[in-house]
């Protein structure tokens, strides 16, 4: 060996010592040199099916502080990663009028894919007092209009608390009185309530002149009313034509957008006249929309003006076809006038199968579930409409498409509420940059399992649910310590 070649060598020898010293001395961490994730969250190999952008195919998408943060066909990385395979990635169901407004009612809306849910047909007589009681509070997004009827039964200082039963009901508003309503609506409407909801069905007093008045407060906001009509079914005069024409021209005269709410029960037999007229005031430039729920039964309170005399003409129906929620009994004359005295929920066996259907596939409606659940008594509509929707009426009788369904139930409630509350442009879609509210089911199985004898029965096939990225259904199983529901709220 050359005297140069050793020298080399005793270097080598040299720099191997200090190598193993320091590593002695700072082991290395080789987790730290492996590739960071990119994403909080995850969710791989899905079918994601855009109503917005009529994508469907199968991509991945990457969620960070509760957003969309990529869409991709390519294969991301994430803290949390959720396979997808096989299962529909949907943006997450909006309900724009669900009663059921409390813990009990969002565990079963998440179940059933829910991840907004909006009370806009009754609404709330203080809509501060309202947002502030669920901040912090709610598993999935919440919201509500000021409502026409909780502040008439405020004015008039009705006895009846969810729906009047008194001179709210009964009795004509008088001028100071409707001046009233007029100021508590347009404080509701600075507080960012999403509208002004309506149940003129309810309070039968109210005159024209003073639903009037309450559309040209909206219009001053451009909000949105969403509206019970004074009347239902075909019986002349008083059907549901001549109430639709009332709110139809309300809208023409003062600017106010108009929502028709649940177009099925309200028009029963008539309600494929109703919807020719809804499609020919859009053709003419009115802002008018609809909703229906995907069921043959209506549910209300037996003691409210709906059962006035008269109903079964205008209803179309018997005793025999009410159905009292609380036991699950068929009425008999006898056993409505004992509960017509004291008071409940009832439910009407009244919408024909034809009706639900065809107003279902109508390119016109959104579906809303005018649902309520109380201590595990209701309709199957508050724990099972959106399954059904997609179990039912898309897989089983094919009477519209998967991407026409989910339009119904994502982008059409959303864009009907963008002007008022921008917020919404973010919801109801699956795009970078939108809010990472999902719904992931499985198409092959996801159905309805609430019946009207049993209707707190979570629906089956919902996957997962995410919340602003936040899941609270996980593996078909309801996540009971989150809270990431967020307040919708108009511009205020």
């Amino acid at each position: 060996m050359t005297h140069r070649a050793g020298r080399r060598r005793s270097r080598i020898v040299l720099f191997l010592c200090f190598a193993v010293a320091l590593c002695a001395l700072a082991p290395i961490n080789f987790a730290a040199l492996e590739p960071q994730p990119d994403y909080d969250t995850v969710i791989l190999n899905g079918r994601v099916v855009d109503p917005e952008s009529r994508l469907d195919a199968i991509r991945n998408i990457g969620i960070t502080n509760g957003k969309i943060q990529a869409i991709s066909e390519k294969s991301l990385r994430g803290r949390t990663s959720v396979d997808a395979s096989g299962l529909v990635v949907s943006p997450g169901f909006i309900d724009l009028h669900s009663h059921g407004q409390d813990q009990e009612n969002y565990r079963f809306k998440a179940m059933d894919g829910v991840t907004t849910a909006l009370e806009l047909e009754v609404g709330t007589g203080d809509a501060d007092k309202w947002y502030a009681e669920r901040e912090g509070k709610a598993l999935i997004n919440y919201g509500a209009s000021i409502g026409h009827i909780p502040v008439r039964i405020a004015v008039m200082r009705d006895p009846g608390t969810f729906l009047p039963s008194g001179d709210a009901a009964h009795k004509a508003a008088s001028d100071a009185e409707i001046e009233e309503l007029k100021r508590r609506i347009d404080q509701g409407l600075k507080q960012g309530a999403l509208g002004v909801g309506f149940g003129i069905n309810y309070t039968e007093a109210a005159s024209h002149w003073e639903i009037l008045e309450m559309f040209r407060v909206a219009a001053k906001y451009r909000a949105p009313c969403f509206v019970h009509m004074r009347y239902s079914g075909l019986k002349e005069p008083t059907n549901s034509v001549v109430a639709l024409e009332e709110v139809v021209s309300a809208t023409a005269i003062t600017g106010a957008p108009l929502h028709v709410v649940h177009i099925s029960s309200s028009g029963l037999r008539a309600a494929p006249l109703l919807l020719q007229m809804i499609g020919e005031a859009q053709a003419r430039g009115l802002d008018v929309t609809t909703e229906c729920y995907p069921y043959t039964a209506t549910q209300t309170n037996i003691e409210s003006a709906i059962y006035d005399e008269g109903w079964k003409e205008a209803l179309g129906i018997d005793y025999k076809d009410l159905q009292w929620v609380a036991t699950g009994e068929r009425l008999t004359a006898e056993s409505f006038a004992i509960y017509r005295k004291t008071g409940g929920a009832v439910i009407g066996h009244a919408i024909p199968e034809e009706i639900a259907r065809l107003s279902v596939a109508s390119p016109l409606t959104m579906i809303a579930s005018d649902g309520l659940l109380q201590k595990g008594k209701g309709h199957p509509r508050g724990s099972g409409t959106y399954a059904r929707v997609l179990g039912r009426y898309v897989r089983e009788l094919k009477t519209l498409t998967l991407m026409d369904a989910l339009r119904k139930m994502t982008l059409m409630p959303a864009k009907r509420l963008e002007h008022i509350a921008p917020m919404m442009k973010n919801k109801g879609r699956i795009r970078v940059g939108a809010d990472a509210d999902l719904t992931i089911f499985n198409a092959g199985l996801v159905i309805d399992k609430s019946t009207f004898e049993e209707p707190a029965q979570y629906s089956e096939g919902i996957t997962h649910v995410l919340v602003g990225g936040v899941f609270v259904v996980k593996d078909g199983k309801l996540q009971t310590d989150v809270n990431p529901g967020r307040a919708i709220r108009g511009a205020r």
